[in-house]
């Protein structure tokens, strides 16, 4: 069956050129000259890509790609982005609310085929990928029948690429359901009235986020962002109610998640509030080092997320890592921080 192409472009020539080579290279095409009506079309065709342009009248590509991501089937379909070279600085911006790709005009034929060729072929592997997922992907592993039935809802649902320091949700969106990390690290952050993050989480594979929102049917209490490229499933609100509702067992799991979460984020609040910076940082390390790969143990954070995520400013930061470092508690290897003596950093006075 031919692969289906939707063109979002507001120049009719432009447009129609675009038509003309992908029809020739039996591609099904169907074309929006705004933004607007792009998204419809793509709701209502689920194309297998879409090119776009950034400029355009009613709503432009950046609004395109929002409205998009909004929609649970069309959140995950290949997304390109069609700019200008004058618009070419603007692209940071599309490129974290989660476009896969762009060209920058004017592309010759081969430019714009092997690009879409490109990604068709890299959600392919992807799917191909989420089929032959094993239980390694389960993180509620117990043998009764509720939980047995929530590892299936898992097993079905799509894993959605979010790239690095793209956002998930933010803080006061309604919840939609419950994020399991599949893949990556994700941090939940809150920003205060000056500006400034604070970062109330980090969470890898295996771990679920907006637990609260999804139990109690409310707005998520912070924003989650990827720290690095990751992959997050979404178990809608519907789903879980009906899986809390029909089996006790799921219902208790995840009190227990949230009880603990809870603890967790009582411990940093009374660390920051009594704490030393020195003891804050000890602290915020053996957190990360406990979260990191077991083959290395390095630590991978940059030094405004370990800010952030310490309550401190971020050249306090650097002073008391050298400080950490001269002690030899700690060493510094590139960009990542290895711990060299765990029981001194655990034991720092107050």
């Amino acid at each position: 069956m031919d692969k289906k192409v939707l063109i979002i472009e507001d120049h009719d020539e432009i447009r129609a050129n675009l038509v003309e080579i992908l029809e020739m290279a039996c591609y099904e095409v169907y074309q929006a000259e705004n933004g607007k009506i792009g998204v419809d079309l793509a709701i209502q065709h689920m194309p297998d890509i879409i090119l776009c342009d950034i400029m355009m009248p009613e709503l432009d590509g950046y609004g395109v790609l929002y409205m998009l991501n909004r929609h649970e089937e069309t959140n995950g379909i290949p997304f390109i982005f069609l700019t200008a070279k004058a618009e070419h600085a603007d692209l940071r911006k599309g490129m974290e609310l989660g476009a896969d790709d762009y060209l920058v005009k004017p592309f010759d034929d081969m430019e714009l085929l092997n690009a879409i060729d490109i990604r068709l072929r890299k959600k392919a592997i992807n799917v191909l990928s989420h089929q032959n997922k094993t239980a390694d992907f389960k993180v509620l592993v117990e043998k009764t029948d509720g939980l047995a039935e929530f590892n299936k809802i898992i097993d079905e649902k799509k894993s959605r690429d979010f790239k690095k320091n793209q956002v998930i949700y933010y803080e006061d969106d309604h919840g939609k359901g419950l994020f399991l990390v599949t893949q990556g690290r994700i941090k939940t952050i809150k920003l205060a009235q000056d500006g400034r993050e604070l970062m109330t989480g980090i969470y890898s594979k295996g771990d679920y986020l907006g637990i609260n929102a999804a139990l109690s049917n409310s707005s998520y209490a912070d924003t989650a962002t990827a720290l690095e490229d990751s992959k997050v499933s979404l178990i809608p609100i519907e789903q879980m109610e009906t899986m809390l509702n029909l089996y006790p067992e799921v219902a208790r799991k995840f009190i227990h998640l949230l009880s603990r979460d809870n603890r967790a984020k009582e411990n940093q609040l009374l660390a920051l509030a009594y704490h030393s910076v020195r003891k804050k940082m000890a602290g915020t390390i053996l957190k990360l080092y406990g979260q990191a790969k077991a083959d290395d143990h390095l630590i991978n954070i940059t030094r405004e997320d370990l800010a952030a995520m310490a309550c401190m400013a971020s050249e306090t930061v650097s002073r008391t890592l050298s400080d950490f470092k001269d002690e030899q508690l700690i060493d510094r290897i590139g960009t990542k921080i290895a711990v060299l003596n765990h029981e001194a950093l655990s034991k720092m006075k107050n």
